[in-house]
């Protein structure tokens, strides 16, 4: 299915969107879309990351395994969560319930809203690039289905490490990136400031991206948060219908065939 957007808005709007403070919670997002939501913590390892939040529920009366980053609500929360930008700890955790949603034959949904992995000493110390290249390396692997939604920022490896599945779906305000339009201007232009320029250049809106068949297509956003979980809902349940129809071998194949096309 492919939504067509009537609404034309350029690339530095879009970026205001996904940052935009009054997207949801993962929590508000989460229990507007699932039933039964249930919270798991823990990598097993390290820690609990709470920039990831992540547990079992039921969808169309199915259980399902949820996970999500968490950009937190209040200053302190979102402290705790580095502002969604996940450590170590957090990937590893989401890695941990995918493969226990493989044990148990469940559908995988994970919703993306994140300016990248948390870039912090004690995230180095922990091994942040060894977390993000385990999760590329496994969820490539995963005999179950996985459906990825970036509904805010899709910052980099950070989102990679959760947008790795067999399909990915944007909402209209989200972008998904390499990096910030700020860096990018950095880097390329040594000034900042031309951030909006960046964005135009780096074709990180939904619609780009949907042109160029990075992602599956589009979910229409709104301000109102009930009709926003309502059109993500029909859109898993529909992609979650199609592919519990693949057998495993299909469902790597078709997976295997998606990434190297790009």
């Amino acid at each position: 299915m492919v939504n067509i957007l009537d609404r034309k808005k350029t690339a530095a709007q879009i970026v205001a969107g996904a940052r935009n403070q009054e997207k949801m919670s993962a929590y508000e997002l989460i229990n507007g879309i699932f039933e039964d939501f249930f919270e798991l913590h823990g990598d097993r390892l390290s820690g609990d990351d709470a920039a990831i939040v992540g547990g079992i529920a039921t969808l169309a009366g199915k259980p399902v395994t949820v996970i999500s980053t968490n950009k937190g609500e209040s200053a302190q929360e979102r402290m705790l969560t580095h502002f969604g930008c996940p450590q170590p700890s957090g990937y590893r955790k989401a890695l941990r319930l995918i493969k226990q949603a493989e044990k148990f034959g469940r559908t995988v949904f994970i919703f993306v809203n994140t300016a990248g992995a948390y870039p912090g000493k004690s995230a180095e110390e922990n091994g942040q690039g060894e977390a993000l290249a385990r999760n590329l390396l496994e969820i490539s692997d995963v005999k179950v289905p996985i459906v990825s939604v970036i509904y805010g920022e899709g910052g980099s490896g950070g989102a990679l490490a959760l947008a790795c599945g067999d399909s990915v779906w944007m909402v209209e305000n989200s972008m998904y990136s390499v990096l910030s339009p700020e860096g990018f201007a950095a880097i390329l232009w040594k000034d900042s400031k031309r951030a909006d320029e960046a964005a135009e250049v780096m074709q990180l809106t939904p619609e780009k991206l949907l042109a160029q068949k990075v992602i599956e297509g589009i979910i229409p956003e709104s301000h109102s948060h009930k009709r926003v979980c309502r059109a993500i809902k029909k859109t898993i349940e529909q992609e979650m219908k199609e592919l519990v129809k693949l057998s495993s071998d299909e469902l790597l194949m078709r997976r295997y065939k998606r990434f190297r096309k790009f």
